[in-house]
């Protein structure tokens, strides 16, 4: 049996994951964002709300 995960819980691993991933790498944001999809299978309304967050961030990983 699957474990349903709140879509709030997905985001937050989703930003932990590209903050943690744009530390250590040379991945362009854009590509981040996109693998960060296919991991956490966000919604494409959730991939709207990050790419939101970090155009308004200038790219900066927030502090987790």
């Amino acid at each position: 049996m699957a474990t349903v995960v709140p879509p709030c819980e997905l985001i937050k691993k989703a930003v932990k994951w590209i903050s943690q991933q744009h530390a250590d790498t040379d991945k362009p944001l854009k590509s981040l964002l996109e693998e960060a999809a296919m991991r956490f299978n966000l919604s494409p309304k959730d991939m709207e709300f990050m790419e939101r967050f970090y155009a308004e961030n200038k790219g900066e990983a927030p502090d987790c």
